[in-house]
């Protein structure tokens, strides 16, 4: 358990934001498809991408994946069409979230993968692939959009490429875009029109490549700034055009307190006036909503966040800790279904909190961690964070937080 306050709210820091863990395990996979090495540099320190370049460099015949789901996504792809065989398994957790879609996707494209326990999650045995002159796949946009991206990387070094077709609504798009981007650099080009995006046969090039910051860990900092009496905060390593759908923070939060100003380190974030409610569409950003629902209760926000599907099957259920863990602080949290949760006039209550827990998710406790700003406040497990950020405790001591 970490305790975590601040004595005067009143900030004023430079700091090197951690390297985004999506665009290294994208890049690292894209690498081990390459013929030739690039350099990656800036690799996130993020449990999440030591295990994917440890598993890659060391290609054990069990590929233990903890509790990184890109990390079991991709590598599952990437062992299929490779015809690499492997048993692929995770934490409880991790064996607990949802694979089938992708395994079926693989599946007809020539896999033969078997599960080891349980149908539609891991542990599952990779055993070969023979590529059945099938090239077409549909496949719902509304699930994870790592299943995507997995098929995505490794469409180019199939015989006829790969014709995907998403269904219904597609989430977490900018991941998608974030994936094709990453592809293009390498070398290779797809299409996407409408819901269809093609991808001829194609080889990834060697070229080198530095990983951006993460938008998703600059949230903390915007939440920072926004619960801060005074605050001035450069954030180095983010960029303007950004792939990240989190990048939208720049937007979002001019209404919730914090205005952004990019400059030719990475962004300038300063305090402004707030608005007195709040509404957005997380379908493409659903990871920094833990985060906004924690500035919008300690704001005495009235907000309502949607598209909230995805949050179901994360490294926790998102959306039942998000009201759990509010309610501690006596802020009501309304739930509609998987889509949305509203926070209605809330009076943060500091008077009878206990610690908060995180459920084994990075997020519930670098999105409650700003509350030192506050208050007194003490977060379980706090060793959660190596998954993304493991010099969040750090970087926080380093401007003036109490971390004990």
């Amino acid at each position: 358990m970490v305790n975590v306050s601040f004595p005067n709210a009143i900030i004023d820091c430079e700091i090197d934001l951690a390297a985004s863990k999506s665009e290294s395990n994208r890049a690292l996979i894209i690498n081990a498809l390459t013929e030739g090495n690039s350099e990656l540099s800036n690799l996130a320190n993020a449990r999440d991408t030591d295990t994917m370049q440890r598993l890659l460099n060391e290609d054990p015949e069990t590929l233990d994946v903890l509790d990184a789901g890109t990390t079991m996504r991709f590598l599952t792809a990437f062992s299929a069409v490779r015809g690499i065989s492997k048993t692929m398994t995770g934490s409880k957790r991790m064996c607990e979230r949802p694979i089938g879609i992708l395994v079926d996707a693989l599946r007809t494209l020539g896999a033969n993968i078997d599960y080891v326990e349980n149908d539609g999650y891991p542990p599952m045995r990779v055993n070969s692939f023979s590529y059945n002159d099938n090239n077409k796949l549909t496949i719902r946009g509304d699930v994870s959009s790592q299943y995507i991206s997995a098929l995505l990387m490794v469409g180019p070094s199939l015989p006829q490429g790969l014709i995907l077709e998403l269904t219904g609504k597609i989430g977490s798009k900018p991941y998608i875009k974030m994936t094709l981007s990453l592809m293009e650099h390498f070398g290779v080009k797809a299409d996407w029109t409408d819901n269809v995006i093609t991808i001829k046969p194609q080889t990834y090039k060697a070229i080198d490549y530095t990983i951006e910051g993460d938008w998703s860990g600059a949230s903390y900092w915007y939440s920072i700034v926004a619960l801060s009496k005074e605050a001035k905060v450069q954030l180095n390593g983010l960029r303007k055009e950004s792939t990240q759908g989190d990048s939208v923070l720049s937007e979002m939060m001019i209404q919730l307190g914090v205005k952004t100003e990019f400059n030719d380190k990475g962004v300038l974030l300063t305090k402004c006036e707030h608005q007195n409610s709040f509404e957005w569409d997380f379908t493409h950003c659903p990871d920094i909503a833990q985060t906004i629902s924690v500035i919008c209760a300690a704001k005495g926000v009235s907000a309502r966040l949607t598209g909230l599907e995805s949050l179901r099957i994360k490294e926790t259920d998102r959306i039942d800790a998000i009201r759990d863990e509010l309610a501690n602080f006596n802020v009501e949290v309304s739930i509609e279904g998987d889509e949305a949760i509203e926070i209605n006039s809330p009076v943060i209550d500091f008077s009878n909190i206990s610690a908060v827990k995180t459920y084994h998710d990075h997020r519930m406790a670098m999105s409650f961690a700003p509350l030192g700003l506050l208050t007194n406040i003490s977060i379980q497990d706090e060793s959660v964070v190596n998954k993304s950020y493991p010099d969040f405790w750090r970087d926080l001591s380093s401007i003036g937080f109490n971390i004990k």
